[in-house]
């Protein structure tokens, strides 16, 4: 190697050893970028209502009962989706929400509920699973929408009238009462005799 080459290579080698945090700096960052690029983009596109009917299970029953509902039509033309009942919209809830959902992954690959029979089967501990956890996060999904304070309590009929001015004080959450609002309320199982009566 001539005198002149070996001294470019030598003065490129301390430049970059010169300037190398900054390169890392650079590097890591832009990886970063990408990464948090493409696990945004993989979060987003799994909450939308396409993604969650990809699923025959889902397609075939609860997507077809919401179908149903006010939820999905009604005369403002607003619709909760799949996501907006069952994914938080917090950043750490939301992927502590993703994380377990790779539990019904494997449900989904072992085919647990991959028949209308076996869903059925399942379908009171499903439901019972997903209002405890409503339960225990005050209904957070449902007050994304649904707020006692702008509630127009004049505008609703009697009984629930009565019971939104009274939920607050009793301690009362929308899954409560409100189980069953957007899917079929399952039948409970004869030998479940030790678990909460449930109510609509």
């Amino acid at each position: 190697m001539s005198e002149e080459r070996r001294s470019f290579f030598s003065r490129f080698n301390e430049k970059l050893r010169r300037r190398s945090p900054l390169l890392l700096l650079v590097l890591g960052a832009g990886v970063g970028i990408i990464f948090w690029g493409g696990f945004n983009t993989a979060m987003v596109a799994s909450n939308s209502m396409t993604f969650c009917i990809t699923c025959h299970e889902m397609r075939a029953t609860v997507y077809e009962e919401y179908k149903e509902t006010p939820h999905y039509r009604n005369p403002s033309g607003v619709q909760a989706t799949c996501a907006d009942c069952h994914v938080p919209r917090e950043w750490v809830h939301k992927v502590v929400r993703k994380v377990q959902a790779t539990r019904e992954l494997y449900h989904k690959a072992m085919g647990t509920i991959d028949t209308p029979e076996k869903f059925e089967a399942k379908r009171w501990v499903l439901a019972n699973r997903v209002w405890d956890q409503m339960r225990a996060t005050d209904s957070r999904e449902c007050r994304n929408c649904h707020d006692f304070e702008s509630m127009d309590l004049s505008e609703q009929d009697r009984s629930a009238r009565k019971k939104h001015a009274k939920a607050p004080t009793d301690g009362k959450t929308c899954i409560d009462c409100h189980k069953g609002i957007a899917h079929e309320y399952p039948d409970k199982p004869e030998d479940d005799a030790g678990s909460e009566v449930a109510s609509r």
